[in-house]
């Protein structure tokens, strides 16, 4: 790990800050408002909120630069960075919507965008100073990217945890290739291709948060952690505030073993044989379910997490990166920009994904997999 770090800092790390700066400075369409993201400094400990209550904390290019310089500055002058957000998410994603606007003619947008976040999740996942994501309330997609990378997730009754992108047309990205095919059984290909909606305790005990704290503790937790709490001892600290989830039943329970029997098979049409000859209510509802996902999405979903299982946190973010920037491409699938417009923008929530499941070739996820122009790779 320090190796990788070493070349990662050797890559990125002595322009990354020019780069940041530059590219937001050619980019004001996408300019981050003053008040969308706050920084504060307090008994050197770093505080992150994101301050956008009404778009569910959604992040976008700027808030994910501003976000990564922050960190790049806090990492040698700070003890301990905290990240949380306001209102009744954590953080809802990214600001697709904007990505997708101008269509895949115009994916230069939405790859500056994925590739610097990319860059975000990894320096979280290599963070040298103790990083704690304080997720109390909803938290998909790009807020799992803020926080599971980190070393203490903290869950209260009021988190909601989802990877929904086969539902939109794209995939379980910001290093879900790397963390979800490493929870246990077949969890992960179950939650990214289902999107499934875990909550509460169920977080803590799907591998996803370290700490599950009921939301009215919160304050005195965030509390000790900016006044009371020894970032050398951060681990054993946060253990007197948080609950003992040990005797609560994951609500899985009951379905993991359907989930870890079908959920390991090696492809989709795998699946759904499986799931019709398993016949139970359980197994029909997630025929159903599937069959509301993008096919393509679904496959490329499956042979990300594949590949994923056995590459580093690195390797994944690169893989993703490619897999995005294809996506933006629509290459062989518009279901990306069909899915944003039906279940964003038109919210008629009707897309009509094309090519169909049984017309998405192993040839044609291939090219999803294959290398961007230089300046699109993601250089870790």
């Amino acid at each position: 790990m320090i190796a990788k770090r070493t070349q990662f800092l050797k890559i990125f790390g002595t322009f990354r800050r020019f780069d940041i700066r530059r590219m937001s400075t050619c980019e004001p369409d996408i300019a981050c408002g003053d008040k969308e993201i706050v920084f504060e400094c307090k008994n050197n400990r770093g505080i992150i909120t994101l301050n956008k209550p009404k778009a569910l904390n959604a992040i976008n290019y700027t808030m994910v630069c501003r976000i990564l310089e922050k960190l790049q500055e806090w990492e040698s002058s700070m003890d301990m960075v905290i990240i949380k957000g306001s209102g009744r998410a954590f953080c809802a994603g990214g600001d697709i919507v904007d990505l997708t606007r101008d269509g895949p003619a115009h994916s230069h947008k939405g790859k500056l965008f994925f590739k610097h976040e990319y860059l975000m999740n990894n320096f979280i996942g290599t963070y040298r100073k103790p990083y704690v994501a304080i997720i109390d309330g909803i938290t998909m997609g790009g807020g799992l990217g803020l926080s599971v990378h980190g070393k203490y997730r903290i869950a209260t009754e009021n988190t909601m945890c989802a990877m929904p992108e086969t539902a939109i047309g794209l995939f379980p990205d910001v290093g879900g290739t790397y963390f979800l095919p490493r929870l246990a059984g077949g969890l992960g290909m179950f939650l990214a291709l289902t999107g499934h909606r875990l909550k509460g305790a169920d977080v803590q005990k799907a591998g996803i948060a370290t700490h599950y704290c009921t939301s009215k503790n919160v304050p005195h937790l965030f509390d000790a952690l900016l006044n009371k709490i020894d970032p050398c001892n951060i681990q054993n600290e946060i253990d007197k505030y948080t609950e003992d989830t040990r005797s609560v039943q994951f609500s899985l329970a009951q379905q993991k073993i359907v989930i870890d029997r079908i959920f390991t098979l090696p492809t989709i049409e795998d699946i759904f044989s499986a799931l019709e000859a398993e016949g139970s209510g359980f197994a029909l509802q997630l025929i159903d379910i599937l069959k509301k996902m993008s096919p393509t999405s679904l496959k490329l979903t499956m042979k990300g997490l594949q590949r994923g299982k056995h590459m580093s946190l690195q390797e994944c973010l690169q893989m993703e990166c490619r897999m995005a920037g294809h996506v933006l491409e629509a290459c062989y699938s518009n279901d990306f920009y069909e899915g944003v417009r039906a279940l964003l923008i038109d919210k008629d929530k009707k897309p009509k994904w094309c090519p169909k499941l049984e017309e998405v070739t192993e040839n044609m996820i291939e090219t999803y997999f294959a290398p961007l122009q230089p300046d699109e790779e993601l250089n870790i």
